[in-house]
C-alpha cells in the first residue's frame, strides 16, 4: 500500500467535500465458486480501497463528515481461521497502518448507523454493484432492497468523481508497472499468433499466465479472437487461420490494485495482406492522431469525432464510404464502423469508477452524452484535465447484421457504398489501444511502447 499519508489526505478532502453525514464504504467479501468454501480470487472494492487501502474481506469504513472522525470495521480472526489462512492483522494494526483510529466490530457498526438513524442524520454510500453489498446495506441502513440503489449519494459519488479522476504521481507510476506486464502478455501474444494452426485459447491462457506472473491477475477477462467484428470476444475456442486478423484486448492488475487496459490487432501468420494493411493502416492513422489533439480543456468527445473522421477519410480511399467526409461522419456513418467510443478513464478499475454511472464520470452539466448510434457509446465526452488517465482505442469492423441491417432499411447509403462493404463481411474487425497520461500542456503515452506500425508488428511476428 501507498504511505499511511496519502489515505489520510483523501479521507480528509473527502469529508470536507461531502461536508455533512457520515460517509460508509463498504468492503467487498468473498464470493462462492461451487460451494461456500470454495471462493472465486478475492477482488476488493475499489472505493474502499483508494480510500482505505486493506484489500481484506469483509470490512468497512466509515468517515463522519461532522466530527473528522475515521473508523475501520471488522473482525479480528479467529484461530480456527489462521489455521487455513495463515498469521493475519489485527483490526487495530490494520487501522494504525493506514491511520484511522477508531475501529470496531461490525455490530459497532450496526450500533453507529442506527444512531445516526435516530438522529435523521446524512448516510452516504456509493452505488453498490453487487448482490451481496446490496443485502448488506438493505439490512444495515433499513432500506428495502429494491430502493438500495435509489437511494446512493450522488453527492458523494461525485466527490469521489473529483478526487479519483486525477491520478498522483504513485498512482501513474503503479499504472506504468500494470502495463510493463501488458508488454509482455502482448508481444507474447503477437508471436504465438504467428503460428498458425494453434487455438485462440493456447493464447488466451498464455496471456493471462504472463498477468499473475506479474503479480496480478488480468484486469478484464481476457478479450483474444479472431473474429474482431465481435467487440468483446471472450470465446476462444477457434484454430487460427491466414486470412483472419486477431484482435487482443487485455491488461493486468498489479499487486496494488491498477490497471492496464492495451490492444493489438495482428494477422494470423505473420504477414499482413493487401486488405489487411489498408484497414490497420486507417485505425493507425487514427490512433496516432489522438496524443497530438489531447490537451487540458478539450473535450473527448471532440477528439472522438476527429478520430472517426481520420478512419473516414482511410475509408473512402478505399470506395467504402463516399461524398464528403465530414458530411458523413455528422450525419452517423462512422457508427457502422465502430460502433463504441474512443475511450474511458482508467486507474484502479480499468473502466475506472463506472460503477458510480458512466454519465457522472464521463459527462456533466456541460457536455451531454449524444444520442447517435456509435457516439452515443463514447463513455468519456467531457473536457479533459491534468492527471486523467484515459485510453485511445479507436477501431474498424464490419459486423455482417449490423451491415444487413443498415442496408435494408437504406440507412446514410448516399455516404456508404453497401456493394463494396459487402465483400468486408469476412474481414472481422481492427482495434488499437493504448493508455495516455493528459498533462499541464499535452499528453504521454504510458509505458514502454508496444509495437504497431505494421512494421514492428510483422518484425516481432517473424522472430
Amino acid at each position: 500500500m501507498f504511505k499511511k499519508g496519502i489515505y489520510q489526505k483523501r479521507r480528509k478532502q473527502l469529508a470536507i467535500d461531502v461536508a455533512e453525514g457520515l460517509i460508509l464504504i463498504v468492503g467487498n467479501t468473498d464470493a462462492a465458486f461451487n460451494y461456500p468454501n470454495n471462493t472465486y480470487t478475492f477482488r476488493q472494492d475499489s472505493t474502499f480501497r483508494y480510500f482505505f487501502a486493506h484489500n481484506l474481506q469483509d470490512l468497512v469504513g466509515v468517515i463522519d463528515c461532522n466530527s473528522g472522525e475515521e473508523y475501520l470495521f471488522g473482525e479480528d480472526v479467529s484461530m480456527d481461521d489462521i489455521i487455513w489462512t495463515g498469521p493475519v492483522p489485527s483490526m487495530r494494526d490494520r487501522a494504525d497502518e493506514i491511520g484511522v483510529k477508531n475501529v470496531g466490530t461490525l455490530k459497532n457498526l450496526a450500533d453507529m448507523i442506527n444512531e445516526a438513524i435516530d438522529k435523521r442524520r446524512k448516510i452516504h454510500y456509493v452505488t453498490p454493484y453487487r448482490a451481496r453489498t446490496i443485502n448488506y446495506l438493505s439490512e444495515l441502513v433499513h432500506i428495502k432492497k429494491d430502493y438500495v440503489t435509489a437511494y446512493s449519494s450522488v453527492e458523494l459519488m461525485k466527490a469521489i468523481i473529483k478526487q479519483r479522476s486525477v491520478k498522483s504521481e504513485e498512482e501513474i507510476a503503479e499504472i506504468e508497472n500494470a502495463i510493463g506486464t501488458a508488454y509482455q502478455m502482448h508481444t507474447t501474444m503477437m508471436r504465438m499468433s504467428a503460428k498458425v494452426g494453434i487455438y485462440e485459447y493456447e493464447i488466451a491462457g498464455a496471456m493471462e499466465g504472463l498477468a499473475l506472473a506479474g503479480g496480478g491477475p488480468v484486469s478484464f477477462p481476457v478479450i483474444l479472437t479472431t473474429h474482431g467484428e465481435i467487440l468483446h470476444g471472450h470465446d476462444h475456442s477457434l484454430q487460427l487461420k491466414v486470412g483472419r486478423m486477431v484482435v487482443s484486448d487485455a491488461g493486468s492488475e498489479n499487486p496494488m490494485g491498477y490497471c492496464s487496459d492495451i490492444t493489438r490487432s495482428v494477422p494470423v501468420g505473420g504477414k499482413f495482406d493487401q486488405r489487411q494493411k489498408d484497414i490497420y493502416q486507417a485505425v493507425l492513422d487514427a490512433q496516432l492522431l489522438v496524443p497530438s489533439l489531447i490537451r487540458p480543456n478539450v473535450p473527448y468527445s471532440q477528439i472522438h469525432i476527429a478520430a472517426v473522421t481520420k478512419i473516414a477519410e482511410g475509408l473512402k480511399n478505399l470506395g467504402l464510404i463516399k461524398g464528403n467526409v465530414d458530411d458523413a461522419v455528422k450525419e452517423g456513418v462512422m457508427g457502422l464502423f465502430m460502433p463504441h467510443g474512443l475511450g474511458h478513464m482508467m486507474g484502479l478499475d480499468v473502466h475506472d469508477m463506472e460503477n458510480y454511472g458512466e454519465n457522472y464520470v464521463g459527462y456533466d452539466r456541460k457536455y451531454k452524452r449524444s444520442s447517435q448510434f456509435g457516439l452515443a457509446s463514447l463513455r468519456l465526452g467531457r473536457e479533459l484535465e491534468e492527471g486523467f488517465v484515459i485510453t485511445n482505442e479507436p477501431g474498424c469492423y464490419f459486423i455482417p447484421a449490423l451491415i444487413d441491417q443498415w442496408r435494408s432499411e437504406g440507412k446514410c447509403a448516399e455516404f456508404i457504398n453497401y456493394d463494396n462493404v459487402d465483400k468486408y463481411k469476412d474481414f472481422g474487425g481492427i482495434r488499437i489501444e493504448d493508455d495516455i497520461l493528459v498533462t499541464k500542456s499535452g499528453c504521454r503515452t504510458l509505458g514502454k511502447a508496444i509495437p504497431k506500425t505494421i512494421s514492428e508488428i510483422e518484425t516481432i511476428m517473424g522472430q
